[in-house]
């Protein structure tokens, strides 16, 4: 039997171009997710992955639907494999139930693996980038230095307490608690 998997990383995307293409390829039943292919957890992949039996071919339309992790791709294929299923990718025109086929899947994982690598650095890059220029990523504080000032220093004289002070400021009571908790 030949089983398709579909994947999409948001729910913005379509699993609509996967579909009619696995099912061209004569997929009988589709296993459609929404999740991160960084991720592992993900229940229709493994639904799929065990009801797999000998002879049985896993499809996807192409290989970074499976999965974007090298490490997370070679245990998929392995445990397609031990099951006596092959897999086919058809974008890429891989099929593992032959030894050039097994040999590109490794080659096409190991770019993916990379380009995905290739992208953190760039982030990372980028994220350094901008803090040397003095830009923080991240929520802008709801209180200004001034405030967070005053507000220790009303708190621990003891002329508001924590709950006065988010009042004050209209702030929730757990933004004076962790500030309090930094000083």
């Amino acid at each position: 039997m030949k089983f398709g998997y579909a994947r999409v990383s948001t729910q913005d995307q379509d699993t609509q171009t996967q579909v009619s293409s696995l099912k061209s390829a004569g997929c009988e039943s589709v296993f459609k997710e929404t999740a991160s292919g960084g991720r592992w957890d993900r229940p229709e992949l493994h639904r799929l992955l065990g009801q797999l039996r000998v002879g049985d071919v896993v499809v996807v339309w192409k290989l970074d639907r499976l999965s974007r992790s090298l490490k997370d791709l070679l245990m998929i294929f392995e445990r397609i494999d031990s099951s006596g299923a092959a897999f086919v990718s058809v974008t890429e025109s891989i099929d593992t139930s032959t030894a050039a086929g097994r040999m590109m899947m490794q080659m096409v994982g190991s770019f993916a693996e990379f380009e995905r690598a290739m992208l953190r650095e760039r982030t990372k890059s980028g994220l350094d980038a901008a803090r040397k220029e003095g830009r923080i990523g991240g929520r802008r504080p709801k209180l200004t230095k001034r405030q967070q000032e005053e507000t220790v220093s009303l708190v621990t004289a003891g002329k508001k307490t924590s709950a006065e002070a988010a009042r004050l400021f209209q702030v929730h009571p757990s933004t004076i608690s962790r500030l309090l908790s930094t000083r």
